[in-house]
C-alpha cells in the first residue's frame, strides 16, 4: 500500500498544506510581506503525527519559498526546529 504525501501552496488561506492520500493532514500557515513568508502556526492532525508528514510539510513550505525567490521568517516553533536541524535552508531565513 502507498502512502503519498503531497503538499500544495493554498494561496486562497495563506498556508501551505499536506494531503495524505487525498485528506488534508496538516497545513503551516503564513503572512506575506513584502519578499518575505512568515511562518506562523504549523498543524498536524493527531491522526497522521508520527509519519514524518511535518518534516515532509516544512520541507516543501521551504522548498517552495527557495523556488519563488522570497525569504522565510520561521516565527512557528516547528519550523523554526527544522531549520534549526536542517542547515541547508538556513540561508533562506531573513535578516
Amino acid at each position: 500500500m502507498s502512502m503519498s504525501a503531497e503538499i500544495t501552496n493554498n494561496a486562497a488561506q495563506n498556508r501551505y498544506e499536506i494531503h495524505q492520500d487525498g485528506s488534508l493532514a496538516g497545513f503551516a500557515e503564513y503572512r506575506l510581506r513584502d519578499d518575505r513568508v512568515i511562518f506562523t502556526h504549523t498543524e498536524i492532525d493527531p491522526s497522521y503525527e508520527g509519519q514524518g508528514l511535518g518534516g515532509k510539510l516544512a520541507r516543501g513550505a521551504l522548498d517552495d519559498v527557495r523556488a519563488t525567490g522570497r525569504k522565510a521568517v520561521p516565527l512557528c516553533p516547528f519550523i523554526k526546529a527544522y531549520i534549526g536541524k536542517h542547515p541547508e535552508y538556513k540561508d533562506l531565513v531573513a535578516d
